[in-house]
């Protein structure tokens, strides 16, 4: 599997260079979070969300950008000893846009029910509800920030506090992401992203290695729908194998400024977790 996603992730870059550049909308070196881009002027909204691929774009100067988790289910895999069931409400990433290509970024999970049980038993044996992890994350665009290539790149680096108590991790966790964006056409973006994570194991008091390459297809369907399909691997030095899922969401575009999406994570192994999620996206 993991020869498979190597492939995917280099044979697009072969192709980017045929497609011709959009115009870009201004000359955003001119802005700062102390002069902030005018709203006349603003690129297209690009959220992370609602993939695991996130924009290689940040947040256009002096502005502030909200994506919001409204509701999330998300079921461990069926191949698992011990089941899991989480929920999340009002799941929230809210950025700042602090140059022409650097935003800064704050996870706010503000409400998870975490449930656990052994795979034989019937019903849940541990419930915790409570504030999640805080996530304070900065994203860097290296490439194709004006929007107007067909070859954009970024990175993204994180930390996450233990601020969640149960529900949450049990101790400091650190994140390091590179992601790409490909112009195909003037309907179609692949993005392609490899993530590692440093997380921590409350039984083991430990930290450990995640790894989790993703290749997202972006697809206008029309001017306000769109659709993303997205393959996702994951591989870890705790438990040493892969899991991989298939995800896809429905976009749709009320306004140049509102996004809203829904869509699942489909597990693709006995060991993946399965995801449903409703979400939305708002620019100031």
């Amino acid at each position: 599997m993991k020869h498979i996603l190597w492939c995917l992730y280099l044979l697009p870059l072969g192709a980017y260079a045929q497609e011709t550049p959009a115009t870009s909308p201004y000359d955003s070196a001119s802005y700062s979070w102390r002069k902030p881009v005018p709203r006349n002027l603003l690129r297209e909204l690009q959220p992370d969300r609602p993939g695991i691929t996130e924009s290689a774009f940040t947040v256009d100067a002096g502005h502030v950008q909200l994506e919001l988790d409204a509701l999330r289910l998300r079921n461990s895999g069926k191949g698992n000893e011990e089941r899991s069931r989480e929920w999340r409400m009002a799941y929230t990433m809210l950025k700042f846009g602090l140059s022409r290509r650097t935003d800064v970024q704050l996870e706010l999970p503000l409400y998870t029910v975490a449930k656990q049980r052994p795979a034989d038993a019937r019903t849940w044996e541990q419930r915790n509800a409570a504030f999640g992890d805080l996530t304070f994350r900065v994203k860097h665009n290296f490439l194709g920030d004006k929007q107007d290539g067909t070859f954009a790149l970024a990175a993204i680096g994180l930390v996450r506090l233990p601020s969640g108590g149960l529900v949450g991790q049990g101790g400091p966790e650190y994140g390091f992401l590179v992601t790409t964006d490909i112009e195909l056409s003037n309907k179609a973006n692949l993005g392609v992203q490899m993530a590692s994570d440093l997380d921590y194991d409350r039984e083991q008091a430990s930290h450990y290695l995640q790894l989790f390459p993703s290749v997202a297809l972006a697809y206008d369907i029309t001017k306000k729908l769109g659709l993303i399909t997205e393959g996702v691997a994951q591989w870890s030095t705790l438990e040493r194998r892969w899991e991989a899922s298939f995800n896809i969401a429905p976009l749709l575009k009320l306004t140049p400024n509102v996004q809203l999406d829904a869509g699942t994570h489909i597990a693709l192994n006995r060991l993946s977790d399965q995801e449903y999620f409703v979400g939305v996206t708002l620019r100031r």
